[in-house]
Order: C-alpha cells, then sequence, then structure tokens
C-alpha cells in the first residue's frame, strides 16, 4: 500500500508518494510520484484545481474522541480478538446506532477503517463479536476495564451507587424476558433487569449485570455482592434504593466490610416507629432543617439495627413534596368524579377510593396522605444529618442519570435480539457506550460542556479523500476546525494531526 512521505530539504518539506518494497531481506522505500509541498502545515498540490476530484467524505471528528477515550484504558486490548468490531458497535451506539443490519452501511460513511485498522465491516462478522462476548467472564472483564480507567483517571475509592432499571424485549422468544414489574408503568412486556453501580464521584461505571425481568431488586444486589468477594472487589461505601434494601443484603455487606447508607420503605413496622414520632415530636424545628439544594427537610435520627446490622435511620419530612403528593392526588380524584359522572373509566389504581356506589371513600383518601412527604434512610456508616441526605438524595442521582443515558442516548431499548447470549452482549455494548461518555463528562468538566453537545459539535469535523484524476494519486485533508473544536480536543488532550 501506497502512503504520503514527508521530504525536507533546506527549509521546505516535499511530498511523496511512496510503497515499501521488500528487496533482498531488506524494505526499501521506492517513489511513485510527486504530488506537492507543504507550507505552514498546509498542503499545496502539483497538480491543477481542474484535474482535482472528491473520492468520498468521511465522519471523523466524533470518532477521533471516542477512539482517543478508548485508547487511554486501552479497551482494545481487553476485549480480545474481536476488539475492532466490538468498539465499532461501542461508537455507533453513542452516536447513531440503528441495528446491527445497517451498521455496516454505517461504517462506510465513517473513518474507522483508518482508525481501527479493520478493512470492512459484515453483519456476520458483527455477530461472531456478539457471541464472542458470551465466551467471557463479563464480571472480571469489567473488573479489569474499570482497573484501567481507576489507574489512567487515578479515582479514588469513595464508593459506589447502586440501583436496578428494567427495559423490555421485542417478541417473547428470549428466556431473559420474563413479566415483572415495568418501570415504565406498562403491562405486558417481557422484561429484562439490569443492575448499576457507579463510582459516587464521577458516576463512573463500575460494573453491571443483567438478571431475569422477574428478579426482585433486592435479589440483584445480593447476586452482584458474591461477585465482589470473588473479585476483590474493594469499596468502602455502596449506596442503594428503598427496594434494594433487606436485611440478608445488609449482613453480606457488613462481612465484605462494606458500608451501606440505603433507602427504607416505610411499611409494616416502620410505618408504627414513623407514627409514634409524629406523635410525640415535631418534625418542624430549627434544629431539625436540613437544607439540600432548593429543598428543604426536617431530620431526626435515631440508632437502629436492621438484621444484627447497626446503624442509624435518619426520618426525613420536605413539607412541600408533601402538598404537591397531596394536591396531584386531588387533581386525579376530582377528574376521576368527573369521569364516573359521565360513566367513563377512570385511571388505573384510583378505584380503590371509591365504593360500590361510585362514592369517594374519605378513609382510604386519609390513609393514602399519611405518610406524604415522609421518606427514610439507614446508614451504617456515621454521618451527620447533611451528609447522609446530600449523599442518598444528590449522590444517588448519579446513577438515574446514567439509566436515563443508556436507555435514551446510547439506545438500549427496545433490544431486538432474542438469543439469550445476545441480549447479554447487546447490553454490554451499551455499557461500554456509556463508560465513554462518562469519562468524555469527566473531561468537560474544565469547560462545563456536556459529552453530547460535544460530539454533535464535533459532527462536522469530516475527513476529506481527494484525488488527482490526471497523476493518479490519492491523499486525505480533514475541514478546518473551529475554535470551539479546537477547544474540545485540547481540553480532553486528543491529539489531531
Amino acid at each position: 500500500m501506497s502512503f504520503t512521505r514527508k521530504i525536507r530539504k533546506g527549509d521546505h518539506i516535499y511530498l511523496d508518494e511512496v510503497e515499501n518494497k521488500w528487496i533482498n531481506g531488506k524494505v526499501v522505500q521506492k517513489h511513485i510520484k510527486y504530488i506537492g509541498k507543504e507550507v505552514d502545515g498546509k498542503t499545496i498540490l502539483s497538480s491543477s484545481i481542474s484535474t482535482i476530484e472528491i473520492d468520498h467524505v468521511k465522519l471523523y471528528g466524533p470518532l477521533l474522541v471516542l477512539n482517543h477515550l478508548a485508547s487511554e484504558i486501552r479497551l482494545d486490548e481487553h476485549l480480545g480478538q474481536y476488539a475492532d468490531e466490538i468498539l465499532s458497535l461501542v461508537y455507533a451506539h453513542c452516536l447513531d446506532y440503528k441495528s446491527i443490519n445497517q451498521m455496516e452501511r454505517w461504517f462506510k460513511r465513517t473513518d474507522l477503517n483508518m482508525m481501527l485498522n479493520i478493512e470492512k465491516l459484515t453483519e456476520d462478522r458483527l455477530l461472531k463479536a456478539l457471541d464472542s462476548i458470551e465466551d467471557c467472564d463479563l464480571q472480571k472483564l469489567q473488573k479489569s476495564i474499570f482497573e484501567s480507567v481507576r489507574s489512567y483517571y487515578q479515582l479514588k475509592d469513595t464508593g459506589i451507587i447502586y440501583d436496578v432499571t428494567n427495559t423490555y424485549l421485542y417478541g417473547r422468544k428470549c428466556p431473559l424476558g420474563k413479566l415483572g414489574n415495568d418501570k415504565e408503568g406498562v403491562k405486558g412486556r417481557p422484561l429484562i433487569q439490569i443492575g448499576l453501580g457507579v463510582t459516587r464521584n464521577e458516576g463512573i461505571p463500575v460494573f453491571h449485570k443483567t438478571f431475569h425481568g422477574n428478579v426482585h431488586d433486592a435479589r440483584t444486589l445480593h447476586d452482584l455482592i458474591t461477585s465482589f468477594s470473588e473479585n476483590k472487589i474493594k469499596s468502602a461505601f455502596i449506596v442503594f434504593d428503598r427496594g434494594i434494601t433487606s436485611q440478608k443484603t445488609l449482613q453480606n455487606l457488613k462481612k465484605l466490610k462494606f458500608d451501606a447508607l440505603c433507602g427504607v420503605a416505610i411499611r409494616t413496622n416502620f410505618k408504627k416507629i414513623l407514627r409514634s414520632i409524629i406523635k410525640k415530636r415535631q418534625f418542624i424545628q430549627l434544629d431539625n432543617r436540613v437544607r439540600l439544594n432548593k429543598n428543604i427537610f426536617y431530620v431526626i435520627t435515631q440508632p437502629y439495627e436492621m438484621g444484627e446490622v447497626e446503624g442509624t435511620l435518619a426520618w426525613c419530612y420536605n413539607e412541600k413534596q408533601q402538598r404537591d403528593l397531596r394536591e396531584s392526588r386531588y387533581d386525579e380524584i376530582t377528574n376521576a368524579q368527573k369521569l364516573i359522572s359521565e360513566n367513563k373509566p377512570i385511571k388505573p389504581g384510583l378505584e380503590k377510593f371509591f365504593d360500590k356506589e361510585k362514592k369517594l371513600i374519605r378513609r382510604k383518601l386519609t390513609e393514602a396522605e399519611e405518610f406524604d412527604g415522609y421518606s427514610c434512610i439507614f446508614s451504617t456508616k456515621r454521618l451527620s444529618k447533611k451528609e447522609m441526605l446530600r449523599i442518598y438524595f444528590g449522590d444517588k442521582d448519579l446513577v438515574e442519570k446514567a439509566f436515563q443515558s443508556i436507555k435514551g442516548v446510547v439506545r438500549i431499548q427496545p433490544i431486538r435480539h432474542w438469543l439469550y447470549n445476545r441480549v447479554i452482549a447487546h447490553i454490554f455494548i451499551c455499557y461500554l457506550s456509556y463508560l465513554l461518555l462518562s469519562l468524555l463528562k469527566f473531561r468537560l468538566k474544565k469547560i462545563s460542556m456536556s459529552p453530547i453537545d460535544a460530539l454533535i459539535e464535533l459532527d462536522t469535523m469530516y475527513k476529506v479523500y481527494i484525488r488527482d484524476t490526471k497523476k493518479d494519486f490519492s491523499l486525505s485533508r480533514t475541514v478546518t476546525l473551529t475554535k470551539k473544536q479546537e477547544k474540545i480536543l485540547n481540553t480532553i488532550g486528543c491529539k489531531f494531526f
């Protein structure tokens, strides 16, 4: 394959098209033709503009950044034989992924063949790449990838935030898909559960795992705790939502010497405790007041033992949230009364507020209002009231935003694969895509730009391949960068040639 060589003569730089030849056991560079010269970093061709044609224009800028981020953490070294194919899928999910059978067309519009040193991308090759993921121990692979991230970015071990979401499958053939509690409120769709852990400070993903759609949230973390132990994952602190909290989970975390901060559902015995506190003590007092951003909480704490795990319960009261929930419920009931008078169906879930004669049961309304605005947090680590609220209501938002990004930007759903291993592989690709976006976000903090805005800004950064029809030679040029594009590349340390 021929390439362009720069030859310096005095103060001038000349460009020749050359190719390497193997002669008598040595590599010899053979001159093919003179192309032109370089002046002030710009190429001046020895051709008439009338003989120059544009061969093709390739998407370049966003891919240059994503590939740079992947190279920094040596992602290709972790991914094995099909690393280039997997990376092409990862980049596509960050930018413009539609489906496997459209990937070949998308690949041709990009400059990935030069970046990844992959000549051609076919659907068959991509499916083999997905199938190769089945042979990996994904827990160990994620651990080794995160170790590379931690090492390169010098991340401090401040803890993990964990949560669970679900997504749905097309069709009903995949054994992973089960009917469960759809978090989007849609009934009848086959679901899968995805557990995700991210770093507390940066929101960078540490691990994920896929479960059947009917697995309870609490069991997902219990299953992953075994993985923590096997892979010797050490983290001093883990934060998770009330749907995941269980005595068994807390006991297992204690055995691993993990501290935990988690939400607690207000039911059964916890209702009795809260009623007693409301009756005996006044929440709204200056000593109980905690401001968290624009929200005001009133917090009462007490020592508590949950499944032989000692810690602190924090009872939180948010007056504004109580008022908003009450008014929202009143609006729904008022609307339901109007629909009932017109013999129309009402919103599911509101039937419990009406008797057989369609009259409002005020006792049911009072019961529903009882704990509006109240929440409960349990911590095994000694923290101030403000720290507990900041971590639970503030830091926990990182993993929720991660799920929003994976479902939205990275397009995890709906999943169109039906083979078990390809569903698992698809989610892993989405996980890696979010990893790169989170690293880009981390790097762009200095200029207060979101990763999506940066990739959109770089979308006009093309590589143009031109050809001299008379002298029969080709070369490539990148379109001139804007100031904002230069700023992005400089911020993330991406060298541009």
